[in-house]
């Protein structure tokens, strides 16, 4: 269970709403708003791309080399661009990486979510936000195998936020970088429960 308390926020309940307004604005009805002439992503992908991966992935518009892993990545820690790994000359602007992470999380997240999990699109959007944003940092087999998923499948939608704070170790070591993105964030930055419990 979390570290600390978890509580709902001003700045989340923002978030939550900004999230909404654009998704609206860029023509977004619905989950069954299938129109193919347009590509609009649903609020939960962009709360979750804008607030919660971006500003905890970081920014990198050169190829990086990540010794940890042994691969170069680059955008928002992306290693592949259109299936080929990223290599060490590669470059792209701001606006292109924003455009790969929106596909990327909307694509390899959020479409493959609505489908391993019957019940993902009734969660409240800050739920579903803040699932796809741990499935991109921690990998979406083991957030849909999760008790947290479960939980929420339960509608135990509280449960399932404060479920998800136990991804927050590497190397066996509970990292402090980590409890900060699975709870409450920090001065800059939304921690993940702090956005789910700010949407229920």
């Amino acid at each position: 269970m979390p570290i600390n308390k978890i509580v709902a926020t001003k700045r989340g309940k923002a978030a939550i709403a900004a999230a909404i307004i654009a998704a609206a604005a860029g023509g977004w009805h619905s989950i069954k708003d299938t129109n193919p002439a347009k590509h609009v992503y649903p609020p939960a992908v962009i709360l979750a791309t804008d607030k919660l991966i971006k500003p905890w992935e970081g920014l990198v518009l050169k190829a990086h080399w990540d010794p940890f892993a042994k691969i170069y990545d680059i955008c928002y820690g992306k290693t592949r661009i259109n299936g080929k790994p990223v290599t060490a000359n590669m470059s792209f602007t701001k606006a292109q990486c924003d455009a790969f992470l929106e596909q990327e999380v909307y694509e390899e997240y959020y479409l493959p979510l609505t489908k391993q999990v019957p019940k993902f699109t009734s969660f409240p959007i800050s739920l579903q936000a803040s699932q796809i944003s741990g499935g991109y940092n921690f990998g979406i087999g083991a957030l849909v195998r999760s008790s947290a998923m479960r939980e929420a499948g339960k509608g135990n939608y509280r449960l399932a936020c404060e479920m998800q704070t136990r991804f927050n170790q590497a190397g066996g070591q509970v990292v402090n970088g980590l409890v900060k993105r699975r709870e409450m964030g920090d001065a800059q930055r939304l921690g993940e429960a702090e956005t789910c419990v700010s949407g229920l």
